[in-house]
């Protein structure tokens, strides 16, 4: 069986906007995270689904697996 992370991320947070590429030591947010995920041993994959071709196209940079979700899911409130 294998064990896949998804890391979900947005640019439009209302309280934080653009949060994902927030630089952290020269290193977007988004980065920080799907680099300590990669970095279980209990994990055979690691994506990020994500509405922004700003955070695909980073974490494509970066060697990593990201998917284009839609950008008009309802929310749970």
């Amino acid at each position: 069986m294998n064990i896949v992370s998804i890391i979900p991320a947005r640019m439009g947070s209302s309280r934080f906007p653009n949060k994902p590429m927030a630089d952290i030591l020269g290193v977007p947010m988004i980065g920080h995270v799907y680099k300590r995920v990669k970095m279980s041993s209990l994990l055979d994959e690691v994506y990020v689904a994500t509405c922004d071709e700003v955070i695909y196209d980073y974490i494509v940079s970066i060697g990593g697996k990201a998917v284009m979700t839609s950008d008009c899911h309802e929310r749970c409130s």
